[in-house]
């Protein structure tokens, strides 16, 4: 999957389906994905919701048990989907995450000799894990995800960690421990968080100029320059290597229409960035 102007596209160029969400706002930040689930029993159900200007609530995403995804709202905008936040020094999470939303009736209770949701709906034994919460509550039964549901997750994030360099994936229930449980013990987020976190922890860094700079040949001002004029202000650049304070970059950006420069910066003018959209194919 990849990004292509804040909205979500399958790897041969097909964009999921999009369901607009009106309750939005602008000024994101993004630097987290947060998982939650539905509690409910559809998809159609959840984007009803996601979508309706009354419940005051949206997500980025919303994800079915099929691995079918749909999206509400665009990624350079804020859904309201964390409520009451914090995490790493940050609150009021809305503002610096993309949210998902998983088909998922989370917690289940004991009714009779079967397992129900908080709306009813019996789910069988085979979907079902007993489970005390990791904030202490339980146990209780939980509805497990689904292997393509898993896996669309996976892509999803993947995709959006490329286009805007995330630092994390948490749960609703990390940044909301004390009204939160989802979502929940049956989502395998150590997992998921290697495969996601630990791909983009592989990716080489992405800085950008804080002023004009030259690009050179080597480490050092005594080497030419690579094209006559500076490189502009935030400029986007991907560490190669470091060597004193010169650093071996390749710029990600168009400059003047030259691409592919491959070059040497000095690192005082330059900073590390994580959210940056300009080379997801925008």
């Amino acid at each position: 999957m990849k990004v292509i102007n804040h909205l979500l596209y399958t790897d041969d160029d097909k964009q999921v389906p999009f369901v607009r969400s009106p309750n939005i706002q602008r000024g994101l930040k993004p630097a987290y994905i947060v998982i939650h689930y539905t509690a409910g029993n559809t998809v159609a159900g959840a984007v009803a919701t996601l979508t309706n200007p009354s419940a005051k609530v949206s997500a980025h995403l919303v994800i079915g048990r099929d691995g079918s995804i749909t999206q509400l709202v665009p990624f350079d905008t804020i859904a309201w989907h964390a409520g009451a936040s914090s995490w790493d020094g940050l609150t009021g999470l809305n503002q610096y995450s993309f949210g998902f939303e998983l088909d998922n009736n989370g917690r289940l209770n004991r009714k009779g000799s079967q397992w129900a949701s908080i709306f009813g709906h019996i789910i069988p034994d085979d979907q079902v894990l007993v489970a005390t919460h990791k904030n202490g509550k339980g146990p209780f039964g939980w509805q497990t995800y689904t292997e393509p549901q898993l896996l669309a997750t996976i892509e999803a994030s993947q995709a959006l960690f490329d286009a805007y360099h995330l630092l994390d994936v948490v749960g609703h229930d990390d940044i909301a421990p004390l009204r939160k449980y989802d979502p929940g013990p049956a989502f395998p987020m150590d997992s998921l968080r290697a495969k996601i976190v630990g791909r983009a922890e592989n990716a080489p860094p992405v800085y950008e100029t804080i002023g004009n700079l030259y690009i050179r040949t080597g480490a050092g001002s005594q080497f030419k320059t690579l094209i006559k004029k500076p490189l502009p202000k935030g400029t986007h650049l991907e560490k190669l290597e470091v060597d004193g304070n010169w650093m071996h970059v390749s710029v990600l950006d168009v400059i003047d229409g030259a691409m592919d420069l491959d070059g040497w910066v000095y690192t005082r003018y330059v900073t590390r960035v994580f959210n940056v959209d300009s080379h997801s194919g925008n």
